[in-house]
């Protein structure tokens, strides 16, 4: 019997499906005098439909600091800054980047303070506006004022920091268990097996005790 994934708000009855589909829309961070004030999709099906779907474009350009803020459009704060690319690339004129992303600082840490940004949101915020000013900058002598407004350099987020983490914390409880298991089946001591946890997984003894009771068990 074959089965479907269907996405999550699909309306499912026998021999039919109804799918929303999500929304669409195309994102200009500059404007120029072509910059259209929509797009238009068009979905194409495997039997030969096609259905033409028209989404209002959001130019970013027409975006002021204030409206992104009253709106909480929080995703599109980093993008802002991009205003100010070739004053910012060739060192003249920063004075009204600086003023802005003052002001974005100052409200992030007030909604912060109110709630309304997480502590991983707001931290994730200010080290994309540094990445996207790192880019931007290149090396020259406005960067490291730049970024210093947002906290530092910062070359990854904290959520990815704590991806890694676990990642690298998987890895490790894995060589422990291997370690383990051979270390069993080769009827080793325990004694020799925390001695080998220490010396190829780089754990304490306290450490290697503990995953010894926890994965010895189960070998």
């Amino acid at each position: 019997m074959l089965k479907f994934h269907f996405p999550q708000f699909a309306a499912w009855d026998i021999g039919h499906a109804v799918i929303p589909m999500p929304r669409f829309s195309v994102i200009y961070l500059k404007k120029t005098d072509k910059t259209p004030k929509s797009t238009a999709i068009t979905f194409t099906f495997p039997d030969g439909q096609h259905v033409n779907y028209e989404s209002e474009n959001v130019i970013l350009a027409e975006f002021t600091k204030e409206y992104i803020v009253e709106k909480r459009l929080f995703p599109y704060i980093p993008f802002y800054i991009a205003r100010y690319e070739k004053e910012i690339a060739h060192g003249n004129r920063i004075e009204e980047a600086i003023r802005d992303l003052k002001y974005f600082r100052n409200e992030m840490l007030r909604l912060h303070k109110a709630g309304e940004l997480s502590d991983d949101e707001i931290i994730d915020l200010m080290g994309f506006v540094n990445i996207i000013i790192t880019h931007i900058t290149n090396g020259n002598e406005n960067e490291e004022r730049l970024v210093k407004i947002m906290g530092g350099t910062v070359i990854e987020t904290e959520s990815e920091k704590l991806i890694q983490r676990g990642v690298k914390q998987g890895i490790r409880q894995g060589k422990v268990q291997t370690i383990i298991e051979l270390g069993k089946e080769d009827g080793l001591e325990d004694t020799a097996i925390l001695a080998r946890l220490q010396n190829k997984a780089g754990v304490t003894l306290e450490q290697a005790m503990s995953y010894l009771r926890k994965y010895g068990e189960q070998s």
